[in-house]
């Protein structure tokens, strides 16, 4: 942990408080505070209005208010440069994960996680980054996304707004490319690719690229099974970026 930034924050929401007391341990061990507990999600919801927390490890399935509208609701009170929300699950392809990424949440764990990679992965969410490798979100999306017609684009995430080429960076990105590959296909060096990619971002006010790749679909941008060019994708679901965790 770099001693000169405050300490990062975490709201644990799930209705098993053993599940709890072993997340807030391990968090602690590393020196991540953690503001408050939560056994359902209007629980939670409460508690990151009341403290404004850096990071939520939410679950699905609680009582009261489930894990994704408790997500809605607390993307929807943060906005894009605020509280960040990492789903916990007990199954590697779940619809209900779908569900969440689209509400807004910046990834997922499996609640069997070790603890070295819990505690990078809330430190990956905090810088903004993305918890899953588009690859994998584009699976999600392919399984469970909505194979008719696109839905409504909102006005403040209007597409007119992009330039043609933030528009192909967009639509290779929804394929699964990282910005290495991304550079290679477009002739550009990786510094141009990542500005591309965080100017798409702020124009259509997304929190990240797993929120990028949702969007692509969502809007119509690509259609599920249209990943020209794209390499094959061999790893296990629940196996993130493992370069970016170390």
């Amino acid at each position: 942990m770099n001693m000169d930034q405050p300490p990062l924050r975490a709201v644990i929401a799930d209705d098993q408080a053993l599940v709890r007391t072993g997340f807030k341990m391990i968090l602690a061990a590393d020196g991540i505070e953690v503001t408050a507990e939560a056994a359902d999600g209007a629980q939670a919801v409460a508690a990151v209005r009341r403290t404004r927390p850096d990071v939520v490890l939410m679950d699905i399935r609680m009582p009261e208010m489930d894990g994704i509208e408790a997500t809605r609701r607390i993307i929807g009170d943060a906005g894009p440069a605020g509280t960040r929300v990492i789903i916990l699950t007990t199954y590697d392809l779940d619809h209900y994960v779908y569900a969440a990424l689209t509400a807004g949440a910046s990834g997922f764990l499996l609640k069997d996680v070790t603890p070295e990679h819990l505690v990078s992965a809330l430190r990956l969410v905090q810088t903004g980054d993305a918890l899953l490798a588009p690859t994998i979100t584009r699976r999600l999306i392919e399984r469970f996304a909505p194979h008719d017609e696109p839905q409504t684009i909102a006005p403040h995430r209007d597409l007119s707004g992009l330039t043609p080429r933030e528009l192909e960076v967009l639509r290779l990105l929804a394929t699964g490319l990282s910005n290495a590959e991304l550079a290679s296909r477009l002739f550009l060096s990786p510094t141009t690719v990542k500005s591309h990619v965080g100017r798409i971002l702020s124009k259509l006010d997304l929190r990240d690229r797993v929120q990028a790749v949702v969007f692509a679909y969502e809007t119509g941008l690509i259609a599920p099974g249209e990943v020209p060019g794209t390499p094959a994708v061999d790893r296990d679901l629940h196996v993130w970026d493992a370069d970016r965790l170390r």
